[in-house]
């Protein structure tokens, strides 16, 4: 698209910078490596540019025109959410960043979504204790803005940190996505494999990590614990599953007299002589072996 000593020249506005067209600018960045920011008002300056975040009143993708603050916006998602830039960027490049429809749709709506809610001024999110909210990616890129005692600060200067710091973010999350969908398919294959679908065991090179493991078969119904290996240890875990993988309360715990128990108390009890440890709450054990976690699982599945 571009020749070599040609950098793409992205404008945006001017005076203060916000999330969207900061994600908005990073996202283009990694796409063309170099580019050449311009940060005005200049409408001179904004006709020649090669692709216009967050100001313009005109949203064409065609001419790379990404602005969402004309009257009849720029539209909205089927859940709602209306774009804002990063939104619009997004849904013309992500599809080539992302790969694969999994991390597309996932990174939209993990990442993009919150941030183009928040532009928009459309509330997807509330503190259930008053005087305590999650410190989110919008006052994180703030930090990144002068103080009133900064004036003398360059502000063209932070909304460039900024944006080198949301390149990092969007690479990243990515990359975890990626692995993400590649671990999913993986794992639902040992589902549809495994012959009792209640326990769901997995292979010694199949280290995902529990929350990836559990988020995946959480999300259906016939699995009550699933067996995997613990690299930190050495040893294998078993977990039992949660009801779904927006909350921590499980299908089915291990057995009463187990909670709490380690090694020789929890070997006497279960049975299971490699036994190391089963969590008071009555989610997770521990063997030293495959097999015997295993043995933990089919024992707890037929208490």
């Amino acid at each position: 698209m571009f020749g070599k000593n040609k950098k793409p020249l992205i404008v945006t506005h001017n005076s203060g910078f916000h999330t969207d067209d900061v994600f908005a600018v990073a996202t283009l960045r990694i796409i063309f490596g170099e580019i050449e920011i311009i940060r005005t008002r200049d409408e001179e300056i904004i006709e020649r540019a090669d692709y216009v975040v967050d100001l313009g009143h005109i949203y064409d993708p065609d001419k790379n025109r990404f602005d969402h603050h004309q009257t009849e916006g720029a539209g909205k998602r089927g859940n709602g959410i209306p774009y804002a830039s990063f939104g619009l960027v997004w849904k013309k490049f992500g599809p080539d960043l992302s790969e694969s429809d999994y991390v597309f749709e996932k990174f939209d709506q993990e990442i993009v979504q919150a941030i183009d809610a928040s532009d928009n001024g459309f509330d997807v999110s509330r503190p259930i204790v008053e005087g305590v909210e999650n410190f989110s990616i919008g006052q994180i890129i703030g930090l990144f803005q002068p103080t009133w005692k900064e004036t003398k600060k360059d502000i063209d200067k932070s909304f460039s940190e900024a944006v080198l710091w949301a390149e990092e973010i969007i690479k990243r999350k990515i990359k975890v996505l990626k692995d993400e969908d590649e671990a999913t398919r993986i794992i639902l294959n040992k589902y549809e494999q495994a012959p009792d679908k209640r326990l769901i065991i997995l292979d010694e090179k199949d280290s995902f990590g529990r929350y990836i493991i559990t988020k995946v078969l959480s999300a259906l119904e016939e699995p009550l614990f699933v067996v995997f290996p613990r690299p930190d240890t050495g040893a294998w875990q078993v977990v039992a599953l949660n009801q779904n993988p927006n909350t921590y309360v499980v299908r089915k715990k291990f057995s009463e007299n187990w909670l709490g128990l380690r090694n020789e108390e929890l070997s006497k009890v279960s049975g299971v002589e490699d036994a190391i440890f089963c969590h008071r709450n009555g989610f997770m054990s521990l063997a030293k072996s495959k097999e015997g976690a295993i043995k933990l699982a089919k024992l707890a599945l037929e208490a």
